[in-house]
């Protein structure tokens, strides 16, 4: 199964980039996807998530100068999970790889990624490194850990420990799952969504890693304590509705609940005060819309 999904692929893989009214971040960004060597076959595909700047014009000069296949995406619904599952479908491959628009790869960046999947044809996702590109920006939304780590069908997903800046997926795990849920991501109403998808691919059967060789830099360009001090109470906010939805789920509820209590230990009572009012929002709104509480 696994010798089937590879090579019966168009592509080895596909790098998705999405992106809202960015453009000259883009650009610096698609400079450096530029520079990836590689011997796979690959593609890259952008997703428009709406933009009204000049987003096309970059797109469009970048890919009559590259010497690998681009797809541009259009997606106007909102939040970057909309534009997430369009790239993951578009994908003519059976690993999809995503970065952001402020991430600059590593020349073997899409050979590191790729050898993790290859190596493992039960892994569902694989995340790596994400180092701080310019200094003076402040020390959030990096991941510096050295050693590989690894994840077992049916793991605790810590928010934070994979990260959406630097992270794959075998397409089949997408298309099993479902991708990613809209309520979650930039855009949307919580913060977390590559969180919340891992643990519902972990769930479902599948392996999961962290492997340091998978590099990018991110530009991300926070520099003041209150930039910082917005983004991780974003993120309180999406940690909360990520654990209720995850007590909610029959398969997934042990194993949160007790994590859950695990970390308060380690939390303020502000930060927890914060994921409790989310995970009630989380309940009262799937509650509203007539979204499955069974999981």
């Amino acid at each position: 199964m696994f010798e089937d999904s590879m090579t019966n692929s168009m592509f080895d893989l596909s790098l998705v980039i999405c992106t809202r009214n960015r453009a000259t971040q883009l650009a610096q960004t698609l400079k450096r996807v530029s520079a990836i060597q590689s011997q796979l076959k690959w593609e890259l595909i952008i997703v428009d998530n709406g933009s009204t700047d000049t987003t096309s014009t970059v797109v469009a000069e970048h890919t009559a100068a590259c010497d690998h296949p681009v797809q541009m995406v259009v997606e106007p619904g909102q939040g970057v999970s909309c534009a997430k599952n369009a790239g993951w479908r578009a994908a003519r491959s059976a690993i999809v790889v995503c970065i952001d628009d402020d991430c600059y790869p590593e020349s073997d960046y899409l050979d590191s990624i790729f050898d993790c999947f290859a190596n493992d044809p039960k892994l569902g996702f694989a995340g790596g490194r994400i180092l701080l590109h310019d200094p003076t920006d402040r020390r959030i939304t990096i991941q510096e850990h050295s050693k590989p780590f690894f994840f077992p069908p049916g793991s605790f997903i810590p928010a934070g420990a994979i990260q959406g800046a630097n992270v794959a997926y075998r397409r089949a795990a997408l298309i099993e799952v479902g991708g990613f849920d809209t309520w979650f991501g930039a855009g949307a109403l919580y913060s977390g969504d590559e969180t919340e998808l891992m643990a519902r691919i972990s769930a479902a059967g599948w392996n999961g890693g962290y492997d340091p060789k998978a590099v990018v830099y991110h530009h991300h360009g926070r520099k003041t304590a209150n930039d910082e001090w917005r983004l991780r109470r974003w993120y309180d906010r999406g940690r909360g509705a990520y654990y209720a939805k995850c007590i909610l789920n029959r398969r997934m509820r042990n194993i949160y609940i007790i994590k859950w209590l695990l970390t308060r230990r380690h939390n303020s009572l502000i930060t927890t005060g914060r994921e409790i009012v989310a995970g009630l929002d989380y309940v009262a709104r799937a509650c509203r819309t007539g979204r499955s509480l069974k999981g």
